[in-house]
C-alpha cells in the first residue's frame, strides 16, 4: 500500500511540475503588448492672429472655442462609455512650442501607458526631447519623428481634463 501512495504522489508531483513548467515557459514566450497610440490628442497649428482665427471657426464651422482652441469630445472605441477628447488650438506664428520654426503644425498623439512607451522609444533609438511632465489632467512628453519634426504624447486623464473644462465654463464641440 505504500509503495502505491509512493507511485501516486511521484505521478502527481511529476504532472505538477510539468504543468508549472510548461506555464512558465508559455508566459516567457509570450511578449508584451504595448498599446501605443490609442488616437489624436490634439492637433496644434501656427497661424496670424489666433483669436481672431478661433471666431472664424466658431462663426463659420460651430466650434465651441474658448482661449485655447476647442476640445471635441467623443467616446472611446475601446469602452463606449468612456469619454475622451481632442484638443484643437491655433498658436502665433512665432511660437517656439512645436520646436522647428518652419514646423507650421504639431500633432498630440493619446497614449495609454507613457512611461513604458518612453521606454521602448529609447530602445528603438527615438530622440525624446524632455522629460515627462506631469499634470492632474495627464502626462506628457515630446519626441522627434524622423525628419525632425516635434510630436507630442500624452497619457490623459479624461475625468480630470473634462473637469478643468466644466470648471472653466467651456463647452466642448460633440
Amino acid at each position: 500500500m505504500t509503495k502505491n501512495i509512493s507511485i501516486l504522489c511521484t505521478v502527481l508531483l511529476s504532472f505538477g511540475a510539468g504543468f508549472i513548467f510548461k506555464s512558465l515557459l508559455a508566459n516567457k514566450a509570450e511578449p508584451i503588448l504595448i498599446r501605443k497610440v490609442t488616437g489624436i490628442g490634439g492637433l496644434f497649428f501656427k497661424c496670424k492672429d489666433p483669436g481672431k482665427m478661433r471666431a472664424w471657426y466658431s462663426e463659420n464651422l460651430g466650434l465651441n472655442t474658448n482661449q485655447y482652441g476647442t476640445v471635441f469630445e467623443w467616446y472611446q472605441g475601446h469602452d463606449s462609455t468612456r469619454k475622451g477628447f481632442t484638443q484643437w488650438s491655433p498658436f502665433k506664428e512665432t511660437t517656439t512650442y512645436f520646436g522647428k520654426s518652419d514646423q507650421t503644425y504639431m500633432i498630440n498623439y493619446r497614449v495609454d501607458n507613457l512611461e513604458l512607451l518612453v521606454t521602448e522609444l529609447q530602445k528603438n533609438h527615438v530622440k525624446v526631447l524632455d522629460t515627462l511632465e506631469t499634470y492632474d489632467y495627464g502626462k506628457f512628453i515630446h519626441i522627434e519623428d524622423i525628419e525632425g519634426n516635434k510630436v507630442e504624447l500624452w497619457e490623459p486623464n479624461d475625468l480630470v481634463y473634462e473637469k478643468m473644462g466644466r470648471d472653466m465654463g467651456s463647452k466642448t464641440t460633440k
